[in-house]
């Protein structure tokens, strides 16, 4: 029989062990802290495409699914596709918090409410909300967001 002292430090052992190991995987990166969330610096796709009438995409890394633009953003996109033929049918949205080479246009964040965030245009001037979704990108909201819109292929 094995001696109550004995199993204790045994257990206890095992606990240690699994959490230095733990503790050695998140630091290595094996273990993302926060969920999948691309880091803040990033250069990000989606591909929105018209559905019902109204400008959405999917992401299936954050399980969202014809997750639509709403709030004065279908507007900005028409005015971003408007050279893309077959826009509607999907097309690259490549976007950054940071200037990247060859973007199109920079949105300025410009206020937020209970659940969203407000972004204006400046050419031509306009204004849109862009929902919770925006959080599975980035931890709080961006002054600027950086975008460019472009044929898929």
């Amino acid at each position: 029989m094995v001696q109550p002292t004995t199993k204790r430090r045994v257990i206890g052992a095992a606990f240690l062990v699994v959490l230095v190991a733990t503790a050695l995987a998140w630091r290595a990166g094996a273990l993302p802290v926060g969920g999948a969330r691309p880091p803040q610096n990033s250069i990000l796709v989606i591909a929105p495409y018209m559905y019902e009438g109204t400008w959405v995409f999917d992401d299936s890394r954050f399980g969202l699914v014809r997750e639509p633009f709403v709030g004065g953003v279908p507007e900005m996109i028409d005015h971003l596709v408007a050279d893309i033929p077959n826009a509607k049918d999907g097309f690259r949205l490549t976007f950054s918090a940071q200037p990247f080479p060859e973007y199109e246009r920079k949105l300025t964040w410009t206020r937020g409410d209970a659940v969203g965030n407000y972004y204006k245009l400046d050419e031509p001037p306009m204004e849109g909300w862009i929902c919770p979704a925006l959080f599975k990108y980035y931890d709080k909201p961006p002054a600027e967001i950086y975008v460019k819109a472009d044929a898929k292929e």
